[in-house]
């Protein structure tokens, strides 16, 4: 069975920057896109990015654009989001997911980590 644990969240300043990880077991790594969403008290869940196990550009929401970064450590089977320029705005639980092909739709994961909570406060 697959499972998904994150790691990296935490309270950071506004301009800060977090690192999360998210790592794959129980199946084998390549099989699977790995992507990140979040979700912020009362709102809907929200499409951070993924990292394909295929040939494909790699997607960002619009929110995080040029400030988040996505990366895969196959020998780890680890996905990593690294987060800058944090704002107060950004605060949510962060989630990693894995399926066989990236979507920003969060119902075609089969595949949920319990999440990892990021809160950005002075």
């Amino acid at each position: 069975e697959v499972q998904l644990v994150e790691s990296g969240g935490g309270l950071v300043r506004p301009g800060g920057s977090l690192r999360l990880s998210c790592v794959l077991s129980g199946d084998i790594f390549d099989d699977y896109s790995v992507a990140w969403f979040r979700q912020a008290p009362g709102k809907e869940r929200e499409f951070i990015s993924c990292f394909p196990n295929y040939d494909a550009d790699i997607e960002y929401g619009d929110s995080v654009k040029g400030r988040f970064t996505i990366s895969r450590d196959n020998a780890k089977n680890m996905v990593n989001l690294q987060m800058t320029n944090l704002k107060p705005e950004d605060t949510a639980a962060f989630y990693c997911a894995a399926d066989a092909v990236c979507t920003d739709v969060p119902t075609d994961y089969d595949y949920w980590g319990q999440g990892t909570r990021v809160t950005v406060s002075s």
